[in-house]
């Protein structure tokens, strides 16, 4: 085998089919860089959860504070990155990583997919006529909120895609799962 295409070259078990899938349920991705969808669609789901769950906290707490909508947005906003990261942290540390490494892997894994995230959701509420106004117990409120969760699914996925596909993102948490 020629050096220079060594580091290409993965063992039998973890090679992917045409599908992205490896014999050994492995990581989504083949020799070449090609991800499936599903496994991209899994990072992607991921980081949602994260987002989630910090939007929601964050304008929870900004309205129980009687906060403005843009201090709310980006309490919001920050308890969302706080969120994705912290569950790529546990998974991390879980494999039994040091606190240094786990926090270095989270911020690669996750900046990129949660920023796109963030940006394509908070963008869909800002721009939605009253959504920004309406109050928790509005149902536009959550209507808006879920579509554009929606929205930020759709349009991060294909990011997570390319960037497993590269060695980035999700793709540098692999090697701490089991």
């Amino acid at each position: 085998m020629d050096h220079a295409h060594a580091h290409h070259e993965r063992p039998e078990h973890q090679r992917a089919d045409h599908h992205g899938s490896t014999p050994d349920g492995g990581h989504g991705h083949d020799a070449r860089g090609r991800v499936s969808w599903a496994m991209a669609a899994k990072a992607t789901l991921h980081c949602l959860t994260g987002c989630a769950i910090g939007e929601v906290l964050g304008m929870i707490i900004g309205t129980a504070l009687g906060w403005g909508n843009l201090a709310t947005m980006i309490l919001a906003i920050v308890l969302a990155f706080l969120f994705g990261y912290a569950l790529t942290l546990r998974g991390v540390l879980g494999a039994g990583v040091d606190l240094r490494t786990a926090v270095r892997v989270a911020l690669a894994a996750d900046t990129l997919s949660i920023a796109v995230m963030e940006l394509i959701d908070n963008g869909v509420i800002a721009l939605w006529p009253g959504a920004m106004d309406a109050h928790l117990s509005d149902p536009l409120f959550w209507i808006v909120l879920a579509i554009a969760l929606a929205a930020a699914f759709v349009i991060t996925t294909p990011v997570n895609k390319w960037m497993i596909g590269r060695g980035k993102g999700h793709a540098v948490v692999h090697p701490y799962h089991h």
